[in-house]
């Protein structure tokens, strides 16, 4: 595998909330490992968020015995909620804080998925890009009652408004996903400043271009800033070279 991440704080906010992990070497029973996290909350308590639930996220891992990849990653997230939760009750500075979380580890030519929010994943092949996350917002919800088109809740006011997050409750509900990463394909790991802001086409065209991954990465955030960059941006791109 060959990955790169970066983050900006955008053109609008004074703070990045965004946060990201990419290693293309093991990480405890991960072989790999690959997040993007994006927080919530007054002041800098989405930023605290997102760091401590990709840091502790990653300390567990590099400590637990565990190795079926959804049990992990399921404990892990369990674990990282609930110290989010408590530090949020107990210290005024955090009160509501919680982050978008998604990650992934590749084992064998298949993706391992974890999700909670609205931050993504998309595969993205020579033939077609597609979402894999579904994301935990109101505006989805709208889309998939059929209220809504996908190209409506681009635009809609709410759109920032999710339904589920790490460490806002004692409990949390992530989905997973199982998809295979054949060589040759990419995976593209991003925060909502992110995908708010370029259509798909414009993201499967960039993903499979001549550019080398790195500035990939680059063009990807800088394209979105070009629209506006109405909010923070993360990205991860990872590559199976084969």
């Amino acid at each position: 595998m060959k990955s790169c991440g970066n983050t900006d704080v955008g053109l609008k906010r004074n703070t990045n909330q965004d946060y990201l992990f990419c290693s293309d070497a093991p990480v405890g029973a991960f072989p790999n490992l690959y997040i993007v996290a994006d927080g919530m909350g007054g002041h800098r308590a989405g930023d605290h968020a997102s760091h401590m639930a990709i840091d502790r996220f990653v300390q567990l891992a590099e400590q637990t015995k565990q190795t079926n990849p959804v049990t992990l990653m399921r404990t892990l997230l369990s674990w990282v909620n609930e110290e989010i939760y408590q530090e949020s009750m107990s210290d005024e500075a955090f009160f509501g804080m919680g982050t978008t979380f998604v990650a992934v580890t590749i084992i064998n030519g298949m993706g391992y998925v974890v999700n909670v929010g609205d931050s993504r994943l998309y595969k993205v092949t020579k033939d077609e890009i597609r979402q894999i996350t579904l994301d935990h917002s109101m505006v989805e919800e709208l889309v998939r009652s059929g209220d809504l088109t996908p190209q409506e809740a681009k635009r809609h006011p709410r759109r920032n408004i999710i339904t589920r997050a790490v460490g806002v409750g004692a409990t949390v509900l992530p989905d997973f996903f199982e998809i295979d990463v054949e060589p040759g394909s990419h995976l593209l790991l991003c925060s909502d400043g992110l995908s708010n802001m370029i259509q798909d086409d414009e993201l499967y065209s960039i993903v499979n271009s001549d550019r080398v991954i790195d500035d990939k990465v680059k063009y990807l955030i800088d394209r979105a800033n070009y629209y506006g960059g109405y909010d923070n941006i993360a990205a991860v791109l990872v590559t199976n070279e084969g």
